[in-house]
């Protein structure tokens, strides 16, 4: 999903907006024939809604302070969050002209993109040189509270709301994280963020290229970067996703591309069971070279679908931790008055036919190396393929002991 986050939207593996006739600002819509017929077809539960909006105009103290757009917002909140998925939301007309500044990577926060689990808020990831990440927050980190507001049933969007505010303003969120017994408090000040998606280094004749999220430029800055990097010697190529929490299909086709001469990058699964695949696109420009890909868990959504297209194509081996397994696609169709929902449309699998949803994608080279130690390690596994010698595996992952 920016203001405080890149939050839950980080969202959509597609995006496609569905515009329905908008009208004029006395809010007063022209229903066409199907949307009358879909009306008289409704179930009959959805009668009590109605209902409920006659008796809170007869009974309801201040009557005349009843405000139908708010209530009918919350009617449809509630009507998105009884689906029970994580992953379909709604947005009032102010949430989603927000949701679309997201994408193009300039908003105004914290910088952690979040998503709903366990019936809490998650932290999937913080934006490198954040508030969050200098504060120290993770990937995984639960918020249980904001400003003292417990999140518990709460819609990530909602949450999203109570965490942006001005920049220069602070907000105080409850951390809840595994292997600390005590959940505590971290107050963060909001600032304007601008995230560059793709950050290119040299090291030596490798290069290390980071994707933040995929955004809008993220496929034309990629580019970009790999002609770069090429163009200085590089011989080999660290794609570093970790903390990447996803962001636009288009994009992360475009990225896989670059390394691919042919196949499928990622296959996607309707409702009524339909498949259809995103192809490989022609003119990649770094089909031969050395490639090692780092993830861990906060690498979710479209970089989960880069990391299982350039491993099931068996083009890089993965390195790091097991990846977040978010698995579903997210379409936004917006509604008559500026409003929109984002529903779940659909499942993807990873080329060869897996559906990461819950697990994950395994690596290849399971470690606990963690920041640049990881990268480090993988430069060095990139030194020996280029010359032709044995790989050194990573150290492996500390045994996890039960606590007594």
């Amino acid at each position: 999903m920016k203001k405080t986050l890149v939050l839950s939207i980080v969202l959509s593996l597609a995006i496609v907006m569905t515009s329905l006739p908008m009208m004029g600002c006395d809010s007063k819509f022209v229903i066409n024939e199907a949307d009358k017929k879909t009306l008289q077809n409704l179930p009959s539960q959805f009668q009590i809604q109605a209902q409920a909006w006659q008796k809170l105009q007869e009974y309801y103290v201040d009557s005349k302070a009843l405000d139908p757009t708010k209530i009918s917002q919350g009617a449809v909140r509630g009507m998105v969050e009884g689906v029970g998925d994580p992953y379909t939301d709604y947005y009032t007309p102010q949430e989603f002209q927000s949701t679309m500044i997201q994408l193009t990577g300039v908003f105004t926060g914290i910088g952690a993109t979040i998503e709903k689990k366990n019936n809490y808020i998650i932290i999937v990831a913080p934006i490198s040189d954040s508030p969050a990440e200098k504060a120290g927050l993770k990937p995984g980190d639960y918020i249980l509270k904001i400003n003292g507001e417990s999140t518990e049933n709460m819609n990530s969007d909602v949450a999203s709301q109570k965490i942006r505010g001005q920049s220069g303003t602070t907000v105080t969120l409850s951390i809840g994280r595994e292997g600390v017994k005590e959940p505590f408090d971290v107050t963060l000040t909001r600032q304007e963020i601008k995230m560059d998606s793709v950050k290119l280094e040299m090291r030596g004749d490798v290069a290390y290229i980071k994707i933040a999220q995929f955004i809008t430029p993220t496929g034309d800055d990629f580019r970009a970067a790999l002609n770069k990097a090429l163009s200085s010697g590089a011989k080999g190529i660290i794609l570093d996703l970790r903390n990447n929490p996803g962001g636009i299909l288009t994009q992360a086709v475009d990225v896989s591309s670059q390394f691919l001469t042919r196949g499928i990058v990622v296959k996607v699964v309707d409702k009524n069971g339909t498949e259809s695949v995103q192809r490989v696109q022609a003119g990649g420009v770094a089909t031969d070279i050395p490639l090692i890909v780092l993830i861990n868990a906060g690498s979710a959504s479209a970089s989960e679908i880069v990391a299982g297209a350039l491993h099931d194509n068996e083009r890089a081996k993965l390195a790091g931790i097991k990846s977040f397994g978010k698995a579903s696609v997210q379409n936004i169709v917006k509604l008559d008055d500026g409003s929109a929902m984002k529903i779940t449309t659909a499942h993807y699998y990873t080329p060869n036919g897996t559906l990461i949803s819950g697990k994950g994608l395994t690596p290849d080279y399971p470690t606990d190396l963690l920041g640049d130690n990881l990268t480090i390690w993988a430069q060095g596994y990139l030194d020996h393929v280029i010359a032709g010698e044995p790989v050194v595996a990573p150290p492996a992952p500390a045994p996890v002991t039960a606590s007594k």
